[in-house]
């Protein structure tokens, strides 16, 4: 993997923590991300140089690593919509944003799994899904989404990418946008949350995808996806001892629970 010219390793650049990085530190550097490197690195990297060449501009572009190891990329002008969340990111307008980007970047991905863009050996944080349709980025959500004035523009931290099902990427971002997600109403965007339709907002997403998905299926592949993310998380908790992972393993049985109600009560 290429480093970096020496003047950008200069050692009077001021680092500044980012939120986010729930398991590693991210730092901004100029005009450049810093964040710990993988094995996964270099896979990740040329998926999202096939990104960039297929013109999908909305994501960060890989610059190789520093003189520390770290993986260094662009850094994306505009606002991340951490927890919790703002009232904006209930506008009608991010959803129909997220859904189409999601659906370009699916389709790009198409070439990069079908011409072997990946590294011999390729190397994925996260375990792949089955059918392998598209490169899956598995944590497409408000707070990997950029925002500028309120509209997408970009999408970023691919590093637990891996192939998959297009519908298992859809769901998390319904559960996250429509939303399905407990800890919705945190924030100052709460009272907005109270007035919304989940369910006619995630046909909104669907439907901004572009793919004729019935509200059952998305329904089921969510309590799917918060399954096994409960699972997960509760890997994580054992493995650091952070309550705030075992809270959210919690969270999300219950909302799979939840969810499974309605696709219960969902046309076939």
């Amino acid at each position: 993997m290429s480093h970096l010219p020496e003047p950008d390793r200069a050692p009077d650049q001021a680092e500044e923590l980012l939120a986010g990085g729930n398991s590693t530190t991210v730092v901004r550097r100029g005009e450049t991300v810093r964040r710990t490197a993988g094995p996964w690195t270099p896979t990740v990297q040329a998926l999202l140089r096939h990104l960039l060449a297929q013109g999908v501009t909305e994501v960060p572009e890989p610059l190789g690593t520093d003189d520390q190891g770290r993986e260094v990329l662009s850094f994306l002008t505009g606002d991340v919509a951490h927890y919790p969340l703002p009232e904006w990111v209930w506008d009608e307008s991010v959803l129909r944003d997220a859904g189409a980007l999601l659906r370009r970047v699916h389709d790009a991905s198409v070439g990069f799994l079908a011409a072997g863009g990946a590294p011999a050996p390729s190397v994925w944080q996260t375990a792949p899904h089955e059918p392998a349709e598209v490169v899956c980025h598995n944590d497409v959500a408000p707070y990997n989404l950029v925002f500028r004035d309120g509209v997408v523009v970009g999408l970023i931290d691919f590093d637990t990418a891996s192939p998959g099902p297009r519908i298992w990427d859809l769901t998390y971002l319904g559960y996250r946008l429509a939303p399905l997600v407990a800890d919705a109403a945190e924030g100052e965007g709460g009272d907005a949350v109270g007035r919304l339709d989940p369910l006619a907002r995630l046909d909104t997403l669907v439907c901004a995808y572009g793919m004729p998905y019935s509200r059952r299926e998305v329904l089921t592949v969510v309590v799917a996806r918060l399954d096994e993310l409960a699972a997960f998380t509760d890997e994580r908790a054992a493995a650091t001892g952070r309550d705030d992972f075992r809270a959210h393993a919690t969270m999300y049985r219950a909302d799979a629970r939840r969810v499974q109600a309605l696709a219960d009560a969902s046309p076939r």
